[in-house]
């Protein structure tokens, strides 16, 4: 599961990550994004434009947007056959953008899991692979909405966690972010655990549990204890 992350870059690190991403809204810092906020996106249409979508997928076929905190992410290994994920895998695909995430370890005999702070050793931000819908309410409202693909852990997030985002390699992002019919094969490959070596993880304190802190100090890292 990817239940919280960050992003704390301005629009010039996503335009070196993505050279033709066009942004016309102010990318505020956020340490501790979570489900139900808007999230910073790109979707696979013919503009590459920074968007914000609502994090937890409504499929456009829903009754109404109570379902969403359940899909906050989708299955990487069956995403392209759940009723849920089968359409936007296929059509609409979109990369969520972060400079890190957070996990949390259980420890035995211990109540309170401890939470750990991954993200790369460049410092720089990175894509998770998601997938989006929009949804139109019955008084025409119209929510774009989005979700974040795990898959098993690599070598890095497997002691702490059994789940991590998938994170797109630069090579992969054109594939997913292309609007013209792939092959789910292909699309499948994209669906891998990110190298461990390229990143790195430490403990912060558990203030992050709490939506309502959102500050820079979460990303301290907290040793021992």
């Amino acid at each position: 599961m990817c239940g919280r992350f960050s992003l704390n870059v301005d629009a010039a690190e996503l335009q070196k990550m993505i050279p033709d991403l066009m942004v016309d809204e102010e990318v505020v810092e956020r340490f501790n994004i979570a489900p139900t906020q808007q999230i910073a996106t790109v979707l696979n249409t013919p503009e590459r434009k920074l968007t914000f979508t609502h994090w937890g997928l409504i499929p456009s076929w829903a009754k109404d947007t109570t379902m969403s905190s359940r899909m906050i992410n989708a299955r990487g290994e069956t995403v392209h056959e759940k009723p849920s994920f089968r359409a936007p895998f296929r059509n609409k695909r979109c990369l969520i953008l972060a400079d890190g995430f957070y996990e949390w370890q259980t420890i035995p005999g211990q109540k309170t899991k401890i939470p750990m702070y991954f993200r790369m050793k460049s410092g720089l931000p990175f894509a998770f692979a998601g997938l989006w819908d929009c949804w139109r309410s019955p008084e025409d409202e119209t929510i774009e909405s989005s979700t974040i693909i795990t898959i098993h852990p690599n070598e890095l997030v497997a002691p702490i966690h059994n789940r991590m985002p998938v994170i797109l390699p630069k090579e992969r992002i054109d594939l997913w972010l292309s609007d013209a019919k792939q092959s789910v094969e292909d699309l499948r490959k994209c669906l891998v655990p990110y190298p461990a070596g390229e990143m790195e993880a430490f403990r912060v304190s558990t203030n992050v549990n709490s939506v309502r802190n959102d500050d820079s100090s979460l990303l301290m890292p907290l040793f021992g204890g």
